[in-house]
Parts: C-alpha cells; sequence; structure tokens
C-alpha cells in the first residue's frame, strides 16, 4: 500500500525505523472485524452459548468479540435484527467502555452517527438518566436514531445541531460528554485506504482547528467534576496532545485523568509535539494511543478529561426515567383512557410499571419522555423519549421502537419463532406468515413477534395468520 509520502515522513520521524517498520507491516495483518453484545437485550454467557458465529474475545472490552468478517456474515442474521449486537471496529468500542456512564447519568454523544458508541451509553444507563446523541449531519442522525431504537434504548433525545446551538440549552448540564471528533482518520488507513485521498485534501491542521472549536463548546455543557472523553481514529499528534494541551492551558479547571491500563495500549506522546508543554507532561502522558501493530485493532487516541468541581458549586440530581426492572402491571390510566380508549386497551398486554406522567401526546403519537426534557424547545430534535406509537382513527398502532424497548416476558400476547425457522425470514421481508401451530385457536390481536424469544417488532394476528407489522424501512433485503 503506497502511503501519502508527507504521512510517511512524518510517521518514520516520529516513532523511529524499527516501530516504522512494525506500522508498515501491520498493513499487511487481515483487517479485525468485531461485534458488540447488547446486554441490554442478553448476557455475554447467553450471547456465547447461541452465537451461530465463530467469535473470539476482544480482551480489552467486556462484551466485545472478534469475528471472521471472510466467513460471516452477522449483518445478515435474525438476531442482528433483534439488536443483539452492534458491528464495529474492535479500537473504537474502546472510547465508551471507558467513559462508563453511570443508571442516572446525563450523557452527551456529541457527534454521535452512526451509533456505535452511543449504543453502548445508553445500555450502561440501564433505562435510567438520559442520553443525548447528536449529530449536525439531519441525515446521519436518522441512522443514529435507528440503532439506538434497535438497540432498546428508551431513554434518549436525538438531535440534529450544532455544538453551540446545543450549548444554548443545555449548559452546565452534562455529568458525562464524549466527544468522538472529527479527524484526519490516519488510524483508519488501513482498514479503509480510501481515507488517504480526504488526507492528502485537508490534512490534520483543518482538523485540529475544528476539534478544538468543538471541545470549547462541549465543556460548557459539562457540569462541575464532570467528565469528559475525548477520542479520534488519527496519529497526528496536532489533534491529539496538541488539542488536549490547549484545553489544558485554557481551562485550569481540567485535569486528564489515568485511564484503565491494559497491556496493549500506549502512554500520550508531549515530546512529539512542537510547542512548549512544559508542567503538561505527565497529564499528557495519561492519554492513550492504540497502535495496529501492537493490538488486534486500527488506531485510536483515547483522553479522559475532568472538571473539577469549584467551591460553591453542586451537583445536578441525577435523572429519572424508567426502571427496566419495573414488571408490574401499570398504574391507572385516566389521561392516556381520555386520548384514546384503544391506547389505554393495548398497554393493558404489557408488564410495564409506566409512570403516566412521562406520556406525551404529538400529532397522533404517544411519547414517554423523561421529565427533565419535556419542556425542551429551539432544538431540531428526531425522537424525544420512547415512541409508543401512534393513535390511529379508531385504532392504535404501536411502534416498531416500543417493540424493540420490550423483553418477551413483558409482553402478554407474544408468538416467537426458532432462529432456523424459515418464517423468521419471511416476517422481516414483511410477508404475512401462517402461525396456527404456535397460538391457541381462540388467540388474537397484537402479538410481539420474537426470534429465539429476543422480539423483532410486531404483528396482528386473525384467525391463525399474522398480518406483519414489521418497521417497512427496517425489511431484510
Amino acid at each position: 500500500m503506497e502511503l501519502p509520502v508527507q504521512f510517511r515522513e512524518r510517521m518514520l520521524r516520529l516513532l523511529g525505523d524499527e516501530a516504522f517498520c512494525q506500522y508498515e507491516e501491520s498493513f499487511k495483518k487481515e483487517r479485525m472485524y468485531g461485534l458488540r453484545v447488547n446486554t441490554r437485550k442478553i448476557s455475554v454467557e447467553e450471547f456465547i452459548k447461541i452465537s451461530p458465529f465463530s467469535i473470539e474475545k476482544i480482551p480489552w472490552i467486556a462484551n466485545g468479540f472478534y469475528y471472521d468478517g471472510t466467513k460471516d456474515t452477522p449483518a445478515k442474521h435474525p438476531y442482528y435484527h433483534a439488536g443483539l449486537y452492534y458491528l464495529q471496529e474492535p479500537s473504537a468500542m474502546t472510547p465508551a467502555s471507558l467513559l462508563r456512564a453511570e443508571p442516572g447519568d446525563r450523557v452527551l454523544d456529541l457527534c454521535a452517527a452512526p451509533g456505535g458508541k452511543a449504543t453502548e451509553l445508553g445500555v450502561q444507563l440501564k433505562g435510567r438518566g438520559l442520553l443525548a446523541a447528536n449529530d449536525i449531519s439531519a441525515s446521519r442522525a436518522k441512522g443514529l436514531l435507528k440503532n439506538l431504537e434497535l438497540f432498546g434504548i428508551p431513554n434518549v433525545m436525538v438531535t440534529s445541531e450544532t455544538p453551540e446551538k446545543l450549548k444554548t440549552v443545555y449548559e452546565g448540564f452534562f455529568d458525562k460528554i464524549l466527544i468522538d471528533a472529527p479527524c484526519s482518520g490516519e488510524g483508519m488507513f488501513r482498514k479503509d485506504p480510501a481515507i488517504m485521498k480526504s488526507w492528502v485534501k485537508k490534512g490534520p491542521a483543518q482538523y485540529s482547528v475544528i476539534q478544538r472549536e468543538i471541545t470549547e463548546t462541549a465543556l460548557q455543557m459539562l457540569k462541575s467534576g464532570g467528565i469528559c472523553l475525548y477520542s479520534t481514529c488519527t496519529f497526528a499528534p496536532e489533534e491529539n496532545e496538541g488539542t488536549i494541551l490547549y484545553l489544558l492551558k485554557n481551562h485550569p479547571e481540567l485535569e486528564v485523568l489515568e485511564a484503565p491500563a491494559y497491556q496493549g495500549f500506549s502512554t500520550g506522546r508531549p515530546e512529539w509535539l512542537e510547542e512548549d508543554c512544559q508542567g503538561y507532561e505527565e497529564q499528557l502522558q495519561r492519554c492513550i494511543r492504540i497502535w495496529p501493530y501492537k493490538m488486534d485493532g486500527e488506531g485510536h487516541f483515547i483522553a479522559l478529561l475532568h472538571k473539577k468541581e469549584t467551591a460553591g458549586c453542586s451537583k445536578m440530581t441525577r435523572a429519572s426515567f424508567i426502571d427496566e426492572s419495573g414488571l408490574q402491571k401499570p398504574k391507572s390510566r385516566q389521561a392516556v383512557a381520555a386520548v384514546n380508549k384503544d391506547l389505554e386497551e393495548f398497554l393493558s398486554i404489557l408488564k410495564v410499571d409506566w409512570d403516566e406522567s412521562c406520556f406525551e401526546f404529538c400529532q397522533g403519537r404517544v411519547y414517554y419522555v423523561a421529565h427533565e426534557t419535556q419542556k425542551m424547545r429551539g432544538l431540531h430534535i428526531l425522537r424525544n423519549g420512547l415512541l409508543l406509537g401512534e393513535c390511529r382513527k379508531n385504532r392504535f398502532e404501536p411502534s416498531q421502537a416500543l417493540a424493540m424497548f420490550l423483553t418477551k416476558e413483558q409482553c402478554r400476547q407474544t408468538i416467537s419463532l426458532d432462529c432456523g425457522d424459515i418464517r423468521v425470514i419471511k416476517y422481516l421481508k414483511g410477508e404475512t406468515i401462517e402461525v396456527e401451530d404456535l397460538v391457541d385457536e381462540q388467540a388474537s390481536g397484537w402479538q410481539l413477534v420474537c426470534v429465539s424469544g429476543y422480539p423483532l417488532g410486531w404483528g396482528k394476528l386473525v384467525q391463525g395468520t399474522l398480518k406483519n407489522k414489521y418497521h417497512q424501512g427496517w425489511r431484510w433485503m
């Protein structure tokens, strides 16, 4: 592979002959493919038991696995459509695993599309707190929303805004922020050589300006005592240690935290910077670099920043949404019944302890929304909370998002197909299927359709025939 001359000369100068030779040799290695288990839906141990693929543990990611991308196609398996895993490059799993969102946290993923890191942060919250997932591109934000719905994350707000606009609403609001910053992508040259063409046109200098603007704004949304994780998939010092040094110099309230060590992680390299970093060397060394010649993954850079608490600054209380352990009979629904009796009847088949005050009705749609985002206005919001469904004339249509949020045990009316049953693929293609062998003769109405006990979507049962209600935009191609 022909590396850009300027890039090659710089890397040779920084790494030295031996390490640079090892780096070049890494281009001859097979690309590593990864999947991350959605532990909101299935435990790692259970996934290992049912996995149809040949998988191997990623040592530094608790729920991450390598798979053979030359033989297996996990994106074309029903378990993918059930949201049991996310396909993600192994090194890219590291930032969300290190940020470690706690249930009740308010978390912002600022540059979130397509959702690899956001889905993991949402799982870590366990349905409590708030995940704000943003991407400035509206088209990419739509893909982000789909992945969050596929994973069954309920306590989410998906926006498509500039960081500056978000700051006007969320100043000092978040406990944790993840910034997977736009970068020159040097760490992905091995995975996707086409990135080199963009690098030649733009280079690190242009991105370092953007990164500093984004992080400056993001820090204003971080509360006192909060943690911000900054990551890139590039090697350029000016985009990595240079950005962190800039933040440390301009924000004395910041400090770089020690991250959990792993044998293959390398430290930050302050000596690679051309500017003076005296007094900051130790903190910069706490940053993490992942090299493709040292680990089975692509290149990455990570820094954990702590915003030290200032005197007189109190911590915000943790957010509440829904306790996912709640399987009790729903509370009284006078407010719901007043809007739509079909909705009330539908909710009676679910075993979820809803907080009635979190219901919102907007243009016929019904949402379950966290209290503290119910008053948010002035933002381009693609989704706020969990979309339960739509109240149409004389009927209620439950949403795909609700199906993916639920477990089989939380619905009284379910149809579960074996993974190898041809009807699974027919269902995912949007076809009507016969299920007389799986239901009682008297059974009818809405059914939560599952594969191996894991929800895929909705169907409506009429005399042994299941009318397909699987989301049209998600259908098997």
